[in-house]
């Protein structure tokens, strides 16, 4: 199983600044993937603009929106903003989407949280016209260069519609930091529906675990704080690995469970609590 780090642009007041270089390090630890976490109505900074910044300091290490509140956006802009990140990346991003559920992300005239799943439907089609070069805005140019390739996708939710969209558009999905008893079942589904689907093979499954091996408290707290807004059973059961132990008896259940990633999203924004991570799995 691939080991996977986050980037902690969700982090509270995150020092922006940070980002580059735990994107450098991250590399240099040998992690397979640097992930974001993202909201817009939040002190932190933006998935693109953490991708997009990571995407510049690294060459190898693969990038993952883990996931991006693709319906907060206007399609043809995101499908842009994405084919830029990955151009950028030498086509190493993968683009991990959920529709949200809190009011408050939903700021964009027209893009309210009512509808937000049927404008993602419809997105999803737009962001493949948008990434095979077909024009936009009514002229007859693209938005994007040509030998845009169309970026992989990644669902993340617990609705059926979520299978539904991963086994027509998508690559696999992402599982989010909850206990093992509340993920295996959304995996199981996310393989059952590939299979009744037709899709051969199966699907890439990843799944997020926060981490906080220094400050605790404070890492603790962060969690607290970014799903104050969140579904109460999110909010209450996330995942926080403190201690060595936690790490990896975390990677054998996965393991087992036959899941591709895990991704161990930073509750802080310290860099020795990326060292620490790297010690462990290393």
């Amino acid at each position: 199983m691939h080991i996977g780090i986050g980037l902690p642009n969700q982090v509270r007041d995150v020092a922006a600044s940070v980002l580059p270089q735990w994107a450098e390090q991250a590399e240099q630890a040998g992690f397979s993937t640097l992930a974001t976490t993202g909201r817009y109505a939040y002190p932190s900074v933006s998935d693109t603009v953490a991708l997009a910044a990571a995407a510049g300091a690294t060459t190898t290490i693969g990038l993952l929106s883990a996931v991006l509140l693709a319906p907060t956006w206007p399609g043809a802009l995101l499908a842009k903003e994405i084919a830029g990140i990955d151009g950028v990346s030498g086509g190493r991003l993968t683009l991990g989407v959920g529709v949200g559920s809190s009011k408050d992300e939903f700021s964009v005239p027209g893009h309210g949280i009512h509808g937000r799943g049927a404008r993602l439907d419809a997105d999803l089609a737009t962001y493949r016209d948008v990434w095979n070069g077909e024009p936009v805005g009514g002229g007859p140019n693209p938005a994007v260069p040509s030998g845009t390739r169309q970026v992989p996708l990644l669902f993340g939710g617990y609705s059926a519609s979520t299978l539904r969209r991963m086994v027509r558009w998508g690559d696999g999905y992402i599982g989010g930091s909850l206990p093992l008893a509340m993920t295996s079942p959304s995996f199981e589904a996310a393989r059952r529906a590939w299979q009744e689907a037709g899709r051969n093979g199966s699907p890439k499954l990843v799944v997020l675990a926060y981490f906080a091996l220094g400050d605790r408290e404070t890492g603790q707290a962060n969690i607290r704080d970014f799903y104050r807004l969140a579904p109460a059973e999110i909010a209450a059961n996330a995942v926080l690995c403190t201690t060595p132990e936690m790490i990896k008896q975390l990677i054998a259940d996965y393991s087992g469970l036959g899941v591709d990633e895990i991704i161990f999203v930073p509750a802080t924004d310290n860099l020795d609590d990326l060292t620490r991570l790297a010690d462990i799995v290393g």
